[in-house]
Formats: structure tokens, C-alpha cells, sequence
């Protein structure tokens, strides 16, 4: 969903990005791509970019995206479709997760990767990655049913804990709080603990949400 109008894009099974208007039933506009894509848009609502199969990133002026891509870069070292991008607040980095459980920050304006990350494999679930709402941290599920969190800057994981919930599926910071929540079969919420000097986030208390358990850092 664009975040300055009623547009929104959706990808498809048969490589093409449509763009869409809640006020118009046709589509607006398509893009036929190379595999299947995944798509984003900035915060401002400018740029979206499409990640698609081989490790290709196309940015596409929202404006004028007929006339194709002002940008292009590769992510290397990773054949693993991408299932998952967004941007950050600022803008200034992308987030990819694979279909392998592999997590890759980018610096939105060149390319360059800044760091990544992987998890334990899901062979039956796509997991979602996300930034917390500063960008400097990514919190993230993963196959074995937990929970964890990096410092993008300092590169290394800062926080471990489980789930409660099995392999969550669905990240989502709230915009306005410090609370995010993470879900499968199971919703819940999530804040975290500012008085700790590592993201340690405690659970709220709601129905099916069992009380955190804190996995010590090795």
C-alpha cells in the first residue's frame, strides 16, 4: 500500500507487478518480470523496489515507473527466491528474508550489503523479518519457533527467546509504539523491555500469549 495515496501493488505467480487504485475496480498498471517478484514501496510513497529471482533489486520511480528501472544491483551469494523486502523508516536501508531463512540488510541507495543474518529452516512456512521503527535493529522468527533480534551496526545478535507461538509468520511494529507483535495460528503482542541494555522484549499479557522466556546470550 502506497503510504501517500489509494494505490497499492501485488505480485503474481505469473512474474508481473500490478498496480492498483481503491477507487478504480481495473488495474492500473503492470510490470512483466523475470521469476516471481516481490515488491515495496519507500516510506514517502516515491520509489518501490522489486526484488526479483538471481538476486536482482530493480528501483522504479512510482511516478514514471512505465519507463523502467533507474536502478539495479545485485545481491550475490544467494539463489534463494526472495519472499519478503521492505524499507526502512528512514529510507535508507531494504530488508530482504529468502525462502531459505536467510536475512540480508542493504544500503537502500547503493546496493552494498550491510550485513546478514541466518536462521534455522522453515521448509513449510515463509518467515517475516522486519526493522524496529529507529532502523537500527532487525527482529526476525525462525524455523526452530523463536524469536530473534540484531544490532545492524555492530552486526551480531543481541536477543534470542521463544515464540510461545511456534514459527511466526507475520512481523508488525506498531508505528506510533514501542510494541510489535508476532504471529501463526496465535497473535500476540509484544513489548520491549528498555530498562535491560539488549532488546529483551517481554510479551503482553493476552489470551493464548504465554509469559516470555528470556534465552541467555552465549
Amino acid at each position: 500500500m502506497s503510504p501517500i495515496n489509494d494505490s497499492f501493488m501485488s505480485s503474481s505467480l505469473d512474474h508481473s507487478i500490478r498496480i492498483w487504485d481503491l477507487r478504480v475496480n481495473a488495474c492500473q498498471g503492470i510490470l512483466h518480470l523475470r521469476g516471481r517478484p516481490t515488491v515495496a514501496y519507500d516510506q514517502q510513497g516515491l520509489v518501490f523496489a522489486v526484488a526479483m529471482e538471481g538476486g536482482a533489486i530493480k528501483l522504479f520511480d512510482s511516478r514514471s515507473y512505465d519507463k523502467g528501472p533507474f536502478d539495479t544491483f545485485l545481491v550475490g551469494g544467494d539463489t534463494a527466491e526472495v519472499c519478503d523486502i521492505k524499507f526502512s523508516n528512514d529510507g535508507k536501508s531494504m530488508l530482504l528474508t529468502t525462502t531459505s531463512n536467510n536475512i540480508y540488510v542493504l544500503d537502500a541507495y547503493g546496493g552494498d550489503k550491510r550485513c546478514g543474518f541466518s536462521l534455522e529452516p522453515s521448509p513449510s512456512t515463509n518467515i517475516e523479518a522486519t526493522f524496529t521503527p529507529d532502523g537500527q535493529y532487525v527482529v526476525s522468527g525462525s524455523g526452530d519457533g523463536t524469536l530473534h533480534a540484531w544490532n545492524i551496526n555492530m552486526q551480531n545478535e543481541v536477543s534470542c527467546w521463544n515464540s510461545h507461538i511456534g514459527i511466526a509468520s507475520c512481523l508488525k511494529w506498531a508505528p506510533r509504539r514501542a510494541m510489535f507483535v508476532a504471529a501463526s495460528t496465535v497473535l500476540t503482542f509484544w513489548i520491549p523491555d528498555s530498562s535491560k541494555p539488549t532488546v529483551d522484549p517481554r510479551p503482553m499479557d493476552t489470551e493464548g500469549a504465554a509469559p516470555s522466556e528470556h534465552v541467555p546470550q552465549q
